[in-house]
């Protein structure tokens, strides 16, 4: 789901709001008490911001007898978006999504030693820059997402996940660096080889 709406944009700017998508996207429908269960929240605020999400066609609720303990579901497992065609919007979705990114990082490296041995291992965090043009960089990130769909694919058919598998969170970008300086700097490394 490519979301492009500035009002849609600032509806996922609540962190609980992409807890939920998230909790959703790994167990499937849930009720709001099953998500607030989940997420140590209370039910209510759960129901709240399930139905702000409703709202704007992230989520959907399942049709049932109670209309208390009606699942809701994702309408669709990826959500995507771009400040370009989100605005101040997008821009502000941006930063909340990579705060949340940074904090679990953070958290990872101040417990992982309590971790298995195997995990701490298999973990990986990395970085590079890179000369690439814009058509590349839009490969790149089309090459990371095929690597990664069959293991997407499993969030919808949990008989398939491995017996010890854990969730892990995978979070990719690709941020250009700014200004001016990185063509000069481009220009330079240039004439510096040639």
């Amino acid at each position: 789901m490519r979301v492009t709406d500035p009002r849609a944009l600032r509806a996922l700017t609540h962190p609980l709001r992409l807890d939920l998508l998230e909790l959703l996207a790994v167990i499937g429908p849930a009720t709001a008490a099953t998500c607030a269960r989940h997420l140590k929240v209370s039910q209510a605020s759960c129901s709240f911001h399930l139905r702000q999400l409703s709202k704007y066609g992230f989520v959907e609720q399942l049709s049932g007898k109670d209309r208390r303990e009606r699942p809701w579901q994702l309408t669709s497992i990826e959500q995507s978006w771009s400040s370009v065609e989100g605005g101040a919007a997008g821009d502000e979705l941006g930063r909340v999504f990579v705060e949340r990114e940074a904090d679990r990082i953070t958290r990872w490296a101040e417990s992982n030693s309590d971790e298995p041995e195997d995990w701490r291992r298999a973990s990986f965090l990395g970085g590079m820059t890179l000369p690439v043009d814009v058509e590349e960089l839009n490969l790149i990130a089309e090459q990371l997402l095929e690597v990664l769909r069959p293991y997407t694919e499993r969030l919808t058919h949990p008989e398939s996940w491995p017996d010890d598998a854990r969730l892990v969170r995978i979070f990719l970008s690709a941020t250009p660096t700014a200004g001016e300086d990185a063509g000069e700097l481009s220009t330079e490394l240039k004439e510096r080889h040639s």
